[in-house]
C-alpha cells in the first residue's frame, strides 16, 4: 500500500521490541543445489556497481533512496544480468558479517522480496525497514532484488507495455534460476537459503518454494495471500497488478490474464501456494497476519507522537487504518485459509497471528525480527 511520505519517514524510526524466544522446530538442510535448479537455464552474470547508472525511483524520476545505503561496507550493489529478461537487474546486498564486523563466508542466504511499488517507489526493504541495521552481525548474506515492483515476481505469460515494467517478465525464473548460483558464488555463501516477502511479495515467498522444493530450508511471507486462484485473491492481484500502469491506470493496461493467464486455469493455479502446500513440507514456515483493527502505531496520537503535524497524522491515520485494515483484514482471511489447509497436511508453520493491525510497515519490521528468530536462524542451525 502506498502511504503518506512524511509518516512513513516518521514511523520508520519506530524502535520495535522483539523476543528471542524458543525456536518451535528446526527444518532440515536444503538438499537442492541452485545448479539443480538452474539445470540447462542460461544463469546470470554478476557485474561490479558501476557497470550502469544507479537506478532512479519512476515515483520521482530521480536516483531511488535505497542508492545512497550502498557505502560497500554495510551495503554492496550489483548488477545481475538476466538472461530470460534481456537486461540487468540492480541487486542489493548486506553482506554476512559477525559481530565483530568481520565477513563470514560459507554462511547462508536470505533473499529478501520488495512489496508492491519495490524500489521504483522508494518503498524497499532498505529504505523502510532498517534491514542493514538488523541483518549487519547476524552471519547471514541478505540479496534483495530492487526491480519488480507490482510483478509478483513470477514469470508473466504475456509482457505488459506500462509504466513500470522495463520488458519481459521472467522473475521466478531470475530468482530461482539465474540469480542463485552467480551471487551465492560471488558471496562465498553455502546452500543454506530461505525467502522472506510482504504483501504482495508475501505471496511469492509461499508460491516460489513451490517451484523447487528442497531449495529453500525457510520461507516467511508477511501479510501475503497464498492462494491465487480463486475470485478473491484473483482480484486482489488485479488490483495490484494495474498499479503498475502509473498513470494509465485502467484495469486493462496491466492485468492478471497477462501474468498468470484465465483465472483457475492451469498456469493461474500452478501459481497457487494454497493449490500446491503440500509442496511445501519440509520448509521451515513463517506466516504473519493482523486482523485490520488499528493497533497503536495505526493511531492518531501515536503518528503524532513521532513528529507528524497534526493534519499529517490524521491524514496517515485515516490511511492506515481505512485502506490498511481492509487490506489486511482480507489478507487475514487468506492465512487462516492456509493454516487449514496446512494443519490438514500436517506441515507445521510458525504463525504470528495478530489481534490487531494493518497492512503497513511497522508489523513487517517486527516480522522481520521475529521471522528471524523463530524461523529462519534454526531452519539455517544457526
Amino acid at each position: 500500500m502506498k502511504l503518506v511520505r512524511t509518516v512513513a519517514a516518521v514511523t520508520a524510526a519506530t524502535a520495535l521490541a522483539f523476543g528471542a524466544a524458543a525456536p518451535a522446530f528446526t527444518a532440515d538442510a536444503a538438499p537442492v543445489t541452485a545448479a539443480q535448479v538452474a539445470g540447462n537455464t542460461p544463469v546470470g552474470t554478476v557485474k561490479n556497481w558501476n557497470a550502469h547508472p544507479a537506478p532512479t525511483a519512476v515515483t520521482t524520476g530521480e536516483t531511488a533512496k535505497w542508492v545512497s545505503q550502498v557505502n560497500h561496507k554495510d551495503v554492496w550493489a550489483f548488477w545481475v544480468s538476466s538472461p530470460s529478461m534481456g537486461r540487468d537487474i540492480p541487486v542489493a546486498v548486506i553482506p554476512a558479517r559477525n559481530g565483530a564486523g568481520e565477513l563470514v563466508k560459507n554462511a547462508p542466504t536470505v533473499y529478501l522480496l520488495n512489496g508492491a511499488g519495490g524500489a521504483e517507489q522508494n518503498a524497499d526493504w532498505l529504505t523502510y525497514a532498517e534491514s542493514a541495521k538488523f541483518y549487519k552481525d547476524k552471519g547471514v548474506n541478505v540479496v534483495i532484488p530492487m526491480e519488480g515492483a507490482f510483478s509478483y515476481y513470477t514469470d508473466w505469460l504475456q509482457t505488459p507495455k506500462a509504466e513500470y515494467f522495463k520488458g519481459p517478465q521472467k522473475w521466478e525464473t531470475f530468482l530461482t534460476k539465474e540469480l542463485p548460483g552467480p551471487i551465492e558464488k560471488r558471496l562465498g555463501a553455502d546452500n543454506r537459503r530461505a525467502v522472506v516477502g510482504f504483501s504482495m511479495s508475501g505471496t511469492s515467498a509461499l508460491v516460489l518454494p513451490t517451484k523447487a522444493p528442497g531449495f529453500y530450508d525457510a520461507a516467511a511471507s508477511f501479510s501475503g495471500c497464498a492462494a491465487t486462484s480463486t475470485p478473491a485473491p484473483y482480484n486482489f492481484a488485479r488490483l495490484t497488478v494495474n498499479r503498475g500502469a502509473g498513470a494509465a491506470a485502467n484495469f486493462q493496461t496491466v492485468t492478471p490474464e497477462q501474468m498468470w493467464g484465465p483465472m483457475g486455469g492451469a498456469y493461474n493455479r500452478a501459481n497457487d501456494a494454497l493449490v500446491n502446500a503440500n509442496k511445501l513440507r519440509g520448509t521451515a514456515l513463517y506466516v504473519s497476519t493482523s486482523t485490520g483493527l488499528a493497533a497503536k502505531e495505526d493511531m492518531v496520537s501515536h503518528i503524532a507522537s513521532k513528529g507528524a503535524t497534526e493534519i499529517q497524522a490524521h491524514a496517515a491515520a485515516m490511511t492506515l487504518q481505512v485502506e490498511g485494515g481492509v487490506i489486511e483484514a482480507a489478507i487475514n482471511t487468506c492465512n487462516h485459509d492456509l493454516r487449514a489447509k496446512l494443519d490438514s497436511l500436517k506441515i507445521p508453520a510458525h504463525y504470528e497471528f495478530r489481534n490487531v493491525g494493518t497492512h503497513s510497515w511497522p508489523t513487517w519490521r517486527q516480522d522481520m525480527e521475529t521471522s528471524w528468530y523463530k524461523t529462519l536462524k534454526p531452519a539455517f542451525k544457526m
